[in-house]
């Protein structure tokens, strides 16, 4: 929409130009010429009969253009996702209620730099991570395109193998990042590392910690799976 803000804006300026220096050039013809008179209203008609093709043409622009947050990707600018990733990550959150930390919204700069999915993998997403590297808490719902569920699946699994195998993290997330799980629901493709608080799992060892983590993923992806099923 700015965009298109700002084309109407450079028109309208070159319009205003164009009108300008029509007048300029017949202002040092004298006031008394009939032919200069009729030029300049000729070129004013000129010119709004353009001005109106391109309001025209805006207006056609404008009326094609896609709402904000429509499917096909979420919307930065207001922290939104499409309609269904937003039923998605409801459904999530109402499962887990307090176990759900996840508090940031990946972009899809960080899904294809940190995740290794490009945009030319999905049609749709929902993902949030955490603010701050003491969690580690993640979701990652991938609506991909026909023929690239597989793609974005073996770029997730490279991304969890690289976490499980070369990360140092707090001890308390080491049971999560080892507990997440990555898997294909139709043409959705998830990744969960989720579990909330295992503060008294930590207490019965790290055993404990994957067996809570492992329990909430679980409930994720049920949650996951009856909306996009």
């Amino acid at each position: 929409m700015r965009k298109i803000k700002g084309i109407v804006c450079i028109l309208a300026v070159g319009l205003v130009l164009t009108a300008c220096g029509g007048s300029n050039g017949e202002s040092g013809a004298g006031s008394g010429n009939v032919s200069g008179s009729s030029d300049v209203e000729s070129s004013a008609g000129s010119t709004q009969e353009s001005s109106g093709e391109v309001e025209s043409t805006v207006e056609s622009t404008v009326e094609s253009a896609p709402e904000s947050g429509s499917a096909g990707g979420p919307d930065f600018e207001t922290g939104t996702w499409s309609e269904e990733m937003d039923a998605v990550k409801q459904a999530v959150v109402d499962k887990l209620g307090d176990n759900y930390f996840p508090n940031s919204m990946i972009e899809p700069e960080l899904l294809e730099g940190i995740y290794g999915v490009t945009e030319e993998m999905y049609d749709d997403y929902y993902g949030e991570m955490p603010m701050i590297s003491t969690n580690v808490d993640a979701i990652l719902v991938v609506k991909a395109r026909d023929g690239k569920a597989t793609d974005v699946e073996a770029a997730l699994n490279a991304y969890r193998d690289k976490m499980v195998n070369d990360t140092f993290q707090y001890p308390m997330n080491l049971g999560k990042i080892q507990a997440s799980i990555v898997r294909g629901i139709g043409n959705y493709v998830c990744f969960v590392q989720l579990g909330g608080d295992v503060t008294d799992a930590l207490e019965k060892g790290d055993e404990a910690v994957i067996e809570q983590c492992q329990e909430q993923n679980e409930l994720a992806l049920e949650a996951i799976e009856a909306v996009v099923e």
